[in-house]
């Protein structure tokens, strides 16, 4: 059966969008080169990172959505929109294969008149470059003449169903660059069927360059926050109180909070290629980077403050998720955090409502199963998320001593960070 969309990469970006395709009334079909996702939803079962429910997945299935287990059915769509992920690479660049493999599936079956827009992050200069070059020597057809091609930057947040993701992708604006004006409108007229607003950018390069700028923005201010942070400690400053009152400014101003780290699938691009590094870019990568170390060095520190050592010492983590209220873990600094404070000898458990099971590296991280026992049963406890199941001034009276990472708790019923 024909469908108007094929969503190739099936992951935390691209069941949003086959979510909100097939909730606009979109026949959707789904493909990903990795077999084990599309097994796994045509079973209706969610994925591990928590960005659809069951129920979801039953409702997208019963709409019509297909999770193809092959890519033949990707030679009888209207619109191929591929969402594969492109994570840090060994250069710290953005590693390609999921995207080049896709595009590779996709042209041996491109047919004529088939709108092709990628969403993957990629560095500016790759749609109309490398992707279009292997559409083209796959399938014998020409970009902007037989087939349109585009980018659209992925506008994506977990977890929220105001905008962004899954339905309420209606209330975010899409950019769209095409390779000529065509293809642009072409592929306005797709996400217009998906959003109150479509955005028309100059040209692919440019709307790449969009998905570069938001997110080195967002690491970049992280950055700040973090730094001011460790600064605030220093000075014996309330730096969230800072914060609160600081964004208040109705112009100039918008609020970023320091954590323990920088987590989340957006990865920071400093170097393009044989082009000028972007050193605020870089220096921000630094700053995020040794926040990890910093959590581990202030807890040291307040256990000793306290008559206790690291090593022997009992330490809790609560939340060890990216994101509130989430599965993913996606880059998640409690990784990082667990490892450095075993290394010092402590002995460390966790909590997290959304995640039964956690190992770091190849060791299981034993799981708190009461909350309130283990919290009063460990040397150090610290929050890495906040999750809105957890009663914080609970914890407050119950922890021995409590470290809040996110700025959550009441004043003075925690060291914050």
């Amino acid at each position: 059966m024909p469908a108007d969309l094929a969503v190739i990469g099936l992951g935390h970006h691209g069941l949003p969008l086959a979510q909100a395709a097939t909730t606009a009334g979109l026949a959707t079909v789904g493909y990903d080169t990795d077999p084990r996702p599309a097994a796994e939803l045509a079973a209706g079962r969610p994925p591990v990172d928590g960005s659809l429910t069951a129920a979801e997945i039953r409702r997208m299935l019963a709409a019509g959505f297909r999770a193809a287990t092959g890519p033949a059915e990707l030679g009888r769509v209207r619109t191929a929109v591929i969402c594969a992920p492109t994570p840090a690479g060994p250069d710290g660049g953005l590693d390609l294969t999921a995207v080049t493999d896709a595009a590779h599936a996709l042209a041996a079956r491109l047919r004529p008149h088939t709108t092709v827009v990628l969403e993957s992050p990629v560095p500016p200069g790759t749609t109309e470059g490398p992707l279009r070059e292997l559409l083209e020597a796959g399938s014998g057809l020409r970009a902007g003449r037989d087939f349109h091609l585009a980018y659209s930057p992925g506008r994506l947040d977990p977890g929220s169903r105001g905008h962004g993701s899954g339905p309420g992708l209606a209330g975010t604006p899409k950019v769209i660059g095409g390779l000529t004006p065509a293809c642009t409108e072409s592929a306005a007229a797709f996400y217009g069927r998906l959003t109150d607003k479509v955005v028309r950018a100059r040209g692919p390069r440019e709307a790449e360059t969009v998905k570069l700028l938001e997110t080195n923005f967002r690491h970049v201010n992280i950055a700040l926050v973090n730094e001011m942070a460790v600064l605030c400690h220093e000075l014996g400053v309330d730096l969230w109180d800072v914060i609160r009152c600081a964004e208040t400014k109705p112009f100039g101003f918008q609020a970023f909070r320091p954590g323990p780290g920088v987590g989340g699938h957006g990865v920071p691009v400093d170097r393009l290629g044989g082009h000028r590094p972007l050193r605020l870019v870089e220096l921000a990568g630094q700053v995020n980077e040794r926040m990890p170390q910093y959590v581990v060095q202030r807890c040291a520190t307040l256990l000793n403050e306290h008559g206790k050592s690291a090593r022997g010492a009992r330490v809790l983590l609560l939340g060890v998720t990216y994101k509130p209220d989430l599965a993913d873990r996606q880059g998640s600094p409690a990784d990082e955090i667990a490892r450095r404070l075993t290394d010092l000898g402590a002995a460390v458990s966790y909590h997290d409502p959304y995640v039964p099971d956690w190992r770091v590296g190849d060791l299981p991280v034993p799981r708190a199963d009461s909350l309130y026992e283990a919290a009063a049963h460990a040397d150090l406890t610290i929050l890495l998320q906040h999750h809105r199941t957890y009663d914080l001034q609970g914890l407050a009276v119950k922890a021995q001593l409590l470290l809040d990472t996110r700025g959550a708790t009441p004043a003075g019923a925690a060291h914050r960070l």
